[in-house]
C-alpha cells in the first residue's frame, strides 16, 4: 500500500503531515494487509485561512479521486474541522479526522507511546511543535474554530523531541505552533523555552522561530529572555516573521489586533540595533473591510518606512461567521490590486536588503547541493566564481559561502 500526503497551509500543518505519514506507515506495517486494505491512501491536510486555500484542497481531492478512484482519501485539518459533513461528502473521501486527533497514535490504531518521539522530518530545517490553538479573537480569523484554545507543550515533552531531531542529523530546528508567542509553562515564556532548548541540547547549531505575534517583543509586554537571545545568542537565528496584518492603526483596531504600528516600529528599530542585518518577514492582508484609499496608503507607507524585506501578502478573504465578514467589504478587484502593489513594494524592500550582503562571507545550511537560506532567511543559490568552477555543498550540512551577487530575490554565492 502506498501513502501520500497533500498539505495546505502553515508550517504546523506541514509538521503534522509528517507525523500522520509516520503513524500511517507504522500502522500499515503492523497490519496484515488483508483483502479489504486499500492499495493507496491519500491524506489531505486542509487549511481554512482563506477561501482560496479551501478551494484548492477541494480541487485536489476531486483530482486525486479521478486519478485514483480506488484510493481511500482521508481528510483532516482546519477546513474540515469547520464543515465535516461537506468534506465527507466529496468523492473518494472515506474518513474525516478531527484536528485534535490527527496526530494521536490511537487514531491510527497504534499504542500511545509511539507519539512520544517526533516523526522523521522531510525538511532540512526540522519543525518542532511547541504550542497548539489560539486565544486571540481577531475579527477576520477562523483558526480558533479549527484549532481550539491555546495549549502549550511542557518543556519535559519538548526537550526529548528536540534531542531526537538532532540525533537524526538536523542542524537547525524551527519552533512552530498556531501562536507560539503565547507559549507558557508555569511562569516561563517563549524566550525561556528557547534558552532551555539551546542549553540542554547544545548540539543544536541553529534555532529559528516561525511566525510570531509582535506583542511578545513590544516594550510593555515583551519577553526579556527573547530579547537577550536576539542580542547575545549566535545560534538563535537573526530572522523574525511577524504576524503584522496591517500598517494602519485604525485597521489594526478593526481587526482586533493587540499591537499598534508604533509597537512594531519600536521592536524593529530595537532588533536592528542589536542585530543590524536581522531579516524581517510579515504577514499582511490587503483590502480589509473599510480600508479606504487613505488607510491603504498608511499601510503602504509603513511597510516602506520599515523596509520589511520578506512580505507575505494576500488579499482579504471573507470567512463565514467572523465579525469582519459582516463589515463593509472592498471590491475583490481592488483587493487584488492593493495586494499586487504591496507585493511590488515587498520586492523592492527585499532587493535593497539583499544587496547589502554582496561581498560578504557567511555560514549557511544547505537545503540542496546548491541552494538554501542564509541565517537572515535570504534565499541563495551556488554559482561558478570568476576564477573557480561551481562547487556543490552537502545537503543538510553547514557550509561557508561568499555572496557574489543578487537578482530578483535570489543571492548568488560560491563555496569558500
Amino acid at each position: 500500500m502506498s501513502i501520500s500526503l497533500l498539505t495546505f497551509g502553515c508550517r504546523l500543518n506541514a509538521h503534522e503531515s509528517d507525523a500522520m505519514e509516520h503513524l500511517a506507515r507504522q500502522a500499515h506495517a503492523r497490519s496484515n494487509n488483508g483483502p479489504d486494505s486499500p492499495t493507496q491512501t491519500i491524506i489531505v491536510n486542509t487549511c481554512t485561512v482563506t477561501a482560496e486555500a479551501e478551494r484548492q484542497a477541494r480541487q485536489a481531492i476531486r483530482r486525486a479521486h479521478r486519478e485514483n478512484p480506488e484510493a481511500h482519501i482521508i481528510v483532516t485539518g482546519c477546513a474540515s474541522e469547520r464543515a465535516q459533513e461537506m468534506w465527507a461528502a466529496l468523492p473518494g473521501v472515506t474518513k474525516v479526522i478531527p484536528n485534535q486527533e490527527k496526530t494521536t497514535p490511537s487514531t491510527w490504531g497504534l499504542p500511545e507511546e509511539l507519539g512520544l518521539t517526533p516523526p522523521p522530518s522531510r525538511y532540512i530545517r526540522a519543525l518542532l511543535q511547541v504550542q497548539q490553538g489560539c486565544d486571540n479573537d481577531c475579527t477576520f480569523c477562523v483558526i480558533p474554530a479549527g484549532r481550539g484554545h491555546s495549549t502549550s507543550m511542557g518543556i519535559d515533552e519538548i526537550l526529548p523531541k528536540a534531542r531526537a531531531l538532532v540525533e537524526a542529523g538536523h542542524r537547525e530546528i524551527v519552533l512552530t505552533g498556531v501562536d507560539i508567542a503565547s507559549w507558557q509553562h508555569k511562569d516561563s515564556r517563549l524566550g525561556h523555552l528557547c534558552r532551555t532548548i539551546l542549553d540542554h541540547v547544545p548540539e543544536i547549531a541553529r534555532l529559528r522561530l516561525s511566525s510570531i505575534d509582535p506583542m511578545i517583543l513590544t516594550p510593555e509586554t515583551g519577553d526579556p529572555a527573547l530579547w537577550d537571545l536576539i542580542a547575545n545568542e549566535p545560534r538563535f537565528m537573526p530572522h523574525l516573521h511577524l504576524s503584522l496584518q496591517a500598517g494602519s492603526d485604525l485597521i489594526l483596531k478593526r481587526m482586533k489586533r493587540r499591537h499598534s504600528t508604533k509597537d512594531v516600529a519600536t521592536l524593529i528599530q530595537h532588533a536592528r540595533k542589536l542585530r543590524p542585518d536581522i531579516g524581517f518577514g510579515a504577514d499582511v492582508i490587503a483590502g480589509f473591510p473599510t480600508e479606504t484609499d487613505a488607510l491603504f496608503e498608511e499601510t503602504f507607507q509603513f511597510l516602506k518606512e520599515q523596509a520589511i524585506p520578506f512580505l507575505h501578502v494576500f488579499p482579504y478573504s471573507e470567512r463565514p461567521g467572523t465579525p469582519a465578514a459582516r463589515m463593509p467589504a472592498m471590491p475583490r478587484a481592488l483587493r487584488q490590486e492593493r495586494a499586487a502593489k504591496l507585493r511590488t513594494l515587498g520586492e523592492a524592500n527585499r532587493d535593497h536588503f539583499l544587496n547589502r550582503f554582496i561581498g560578504r562571507e557567511t555560514t549557511v545550511l544547505m537545503e540542496s547541493p546548491t541552494t538554501g537560506h542564509t541565517p537572515e532567511f535570504a534565499a541563495f543559490t551556488l554559482v561558478a566564481g570568476a576564477d573557480t568552477p561551481k562547487r556543490e555543498g552537502t545537503r543538510g550540512m553547514l557550509e561557508k559561502i561568499r555572496i557574489t551577487g543578487a537578482h530578483e530575490g535570489m543571492l548568488f554565492a560560491e563555496i569558500i
